[in-house]
Formats: C-alpha cells, sequence, structure tokens
C-alpha cells in the first residue's frame, strides 16, 4: 500500500481514482438542492389522537412498564423490548399526526431544487465508483 503511495498513485474520494474535487461539488450542490427544497416545505402537528381521544398517554404505558422492569432487572430482555416497543409506538404517532404542506413554489425554482439536488447525488456517487 505504501508503494502505492509513494509511486504517485494518487487516490480519490471513498480511496478509488474519482476526483475529490468532484465529490466535494456534488455534496455542496446536493446540500444546496436539499436546504432550498426543504425550505419550501411547512410541518404542522395536530394532537396525539388515538380513535378520536387523546392517545399519548396511553402510549407511554409500554415505555412506562419497560424502564420500571429495566430498573428492577438491568439485564431483562422483556424490558428493552416493551421500551423498544413505547419508542416505535411514540414515534410512530407523532409521525401518523404531522401535516406536511408544500408551499406554492415557481415551476424554474422547482427544476432547479430538483437539478442541484439530483445532479449532486450524481457526482458523489460518480466520485466514489472505481474507474
Amino acid at each position: 500500500m505504501d508503494d502505492e503511495l509513494a509511486g504517485g498513485h494518487n487516490r480519490g474520494a471513498g480511496g478509488t481514482e474519482g476526483g475529490v474535487v468532484t465529490f466535494f461539488l456534488g455534496v455542496a450542490m446536493a446540500a444546496a438542492g436539499a436546504y432550498l427544497l426543504t425550505s419550501r416545505v411547512t410541518v404542522s402537528s395536530g394532537g396525539f389522537q388515538l380513535w378520536g381521544y387523546s392517545g399519548f398517554g396511553l402510549s407511554l404505558v409500554p415505555l412506562m412498564l419497560g424502564i420500571g422492569m429495566l430498573f428492577y432487572d438491568g439485564r431483562s430482555l422483556l424490558a428493552k423490548v416493551l421500551i423498544l416497543v413505547g419508542v416505535v409506538i411514540i414515534g410512530a404517532g407523532i409521525i401518523a399526526n404531522l401535516n406536511v404542506y408544500f408551499q406554492h413554489t415557481p415551476l424554474f425554482a422547482m427544476l432547479m431544487m430538483l437539478l442541484l439536488l439530483c445532479g449532486g447525488i450524481g457526482l458523489i456517487i460518480r466520485s466514489i465508483r472505481p474507474m
């Protein structure tokens, strides 16, 4: 390996022969495109509902049981499973109650956002692919 470095055989991004400049240009383009695209999105939340009623307290039951069991026996597999189930239920409840709105955007601006995002991802993949 030292012979390759000493022999002037330069490696690029990810140890491949791709270009480091191409990689960072792709990262910059993808980051700019992702920022511009996500800046046009508005996210709001409603109440945590389960069959029309506030279900947040009920979703805490497996989490609280798991935490209590974990304090009693730190090696309990059931406690860890209950904690995982409780966190998944809470996370799913939060995601299910989100309202995501895409603001009005001119077509040209949308095309530029997608061009930056997809073009940047393409440059990143191109730079880390062996030539």
